[in-house]
């Protein structure tokens, strides 16, 4: 019977206890399970970043930054778009800061929350005087 990569590789990360990679295993196994993993990554994460017309799938995300796939993202900085599927979550200046384990780590510099309606120019107040209809 055939079993899922995602199934194996986990199985292989928790004999090797953990993600670690461990080093009696043949390059190309290591590989193969390096590329398993973003795969799995990559069809699990709803997440995508959006730099001008380019857009990214987000492997990993926290509070301060995220990851994409060293392979496929250019070294950006500057302002990009985070989505959430298709809800826009924020708008966020970035610069990257490392490439470790095959991603490409930035970080927020500033990270504005999207809204769903413009800012108010005014103060809302409650109303101001009730006009009586005994006065007319």
């Amino acid at each position: 019977m055939l079993r899922s990569n995602r199934v194996i590789v986990s199985e292989v990360e928790l004999l090797l206890g953990g993600s670690a990679m461990s080093e009696f295993l043949p390059k190309e196994v290591r590989e193969g399970l390096v590329m398993a993993r973003k795969q799995n990554l990559r069809r699990k994460s709803r997440m995508r970043v959006t730099a001008g017309e380019h857009t990214f799938t987000v492997l990993r995300y926290w509070d301060t930054g995220f990851a994409l796939d060293a392979e496929e993202a250019p070294n950006m900085r500057g302002l990009v778009d985070l989505y959430d599927g298709s809800r826009h979550m924020s708008q966020c200046l970035i610069v990257a800061s490392l490439e470790e384990g095959g991603e490409r780590v930035f970080e927020f510099k500033r990270a504005t929350m999207a809204e769903d309606y413009a800012p108010l120019e005014y103060e809302r107040t409650g109303p101001v005087a009730l006009i009586d209809k005994r006065s007319q």
